[in-house]
């Protein structure tokens, strides 16, 4: 049996909707024998185990945990999708505080559990938010820690691919930068449509100014239409993404998309948020954020919302002023 490695991969939240997507994706794709399924809740956790059973895929030793040590003893691999959901009328920032705790224990179980975990990917709301709190109480290196962030720029080529009528492999490089939320920065100076740079087809017949820019709130709401359509957050697409992207850091393929990483730069500094990033087994790296001067200001307003919610997290006590970090985690500047 050929699979990507032989090491340990644990589906935290494995029992919720996004999990168990997550783990029948990770199977799906043959990225190790070895899965391990952790929720607190054990019935529907044994129930989404017996589901992957009866799918009979070959080769996987499958198991399943609610005790977390248990799940997280040996682990290489983590995906978390451990999280509230978000749920109709709610921002992702309304899921804030009680995540921010819940990001607070995980990465506290992560130090004490698997200090030798190779990569964390973090993707419950807010995911700058919380996959910047795992990263400080883990211990872990920036560098081994991301958080989703690519559904806006999957969400940004498929509205592309519906306004032009064009196959989605037309839409090329699909950019959202800085935050996962209402804040994104949408970038047009990075795609191009037919192999024609979006930026010169904004403001023409091809595509006016006002159709532009209600085609951006459409990404910005992608995620809230989910809602509206199904009667709850999406699922499939931060599963599917969220397991390409551990691939990545597995030795898989690339990652296509932006991710959320920890930056510290300068000029945006003790964030979390999406760059343009390289995912590969030595961790995440980003590379610097080239945009017009207004794709430019909108990054650099996101980065300003992603402070506001760090600070608001600060406030409560989940996490300590700045200057502490270090302290908590030497890895951190």
């Amino acid at each position: 049996m050929d699979f990507l490695t032989d090491e340990k991969l644990v589906i935290v939240g494995a029992a919720g909707m996004i999990g168990s997507n997550m783990a029948q994706t990770a199977m799906m794709m043959r990225l190790t024998p070895n899965i391990c399924l952790y929720d607190p809740y054990a019935p529907a956790l044994e129930g989404v185990a017996e589901e992957l059973y009866h799918c009979a895929f070959e080769g996987v030793n499958l198991t399943y945990t609610s005790d977390i040590k248990e799940a997280l003893t040996g682990a290489k691999y983590i995906v978390s999708s451990g999280g509230a959901a978000r749920k109709a009328g709610m921002t992702r920032e309304d899921l804030l505080k009680g995540n921010a705790q819940i990001a607070e224990q995980f990465g506290k179980d992560v130090r004490a559990y698997c200090p030798d975990v190779k990569h964390i990917v973090v993707i419950f709301n807010p995911a700058d938010i919380t996959g910047l709190i795992t990263l400080i109480y883990s211990g872990l290196k920036p560098s081994q820690v991301t958080t989703l962030a690519a559904l806006d720029s999957t969400r940004l080529q498929h509205e592309l691919v519906k306004y032009f009528k064009i196959p989605a492999l037309e839409v090329v490089n699909c950019r959202t930068y800085g935050g996962h939320g209402e804040q994104m920065a949408v970038f047009a100076s990075t795609t191009t449509v037919n192999g024609k740079p979006l930026t010169e087809l904004i403001g023409t017949d091809a595509l006016p100014a006002n159709e532009w820019e209600d085609l951006k709130v459409r990404v910005i709401q992608g995620g809230k239409k989910i809602i509206d359509l199904r009667g709850r957050s999406s699922f499939q697409s931060p599963s599917y993404l969220s397991i390409e992207m551990i691939a990545a850091a597995m030795g898989g393929k690339p990652f296509r998309w932006p991710a959320g990483c920890y930056v510290n730069n300068g000029k945006f500094d003790h964030i979390m948020m999406a760059m343009e990033t390289t995912i590969s087994k030595d961790g995440v790296k980003y590379h610097e954020v080239a945009g017009t001067p207004a794709e430019q200001k909108e990054l650099e307003e996101s980065y300003k919302h992603l402070c506001t919610l760090r600070d608001e997290v600060i406030s409560m006590g989940v996490l300590p002023p700045i200057d502490q970090w270090h302290s908590i985690n030497p890895n951190i500047d």
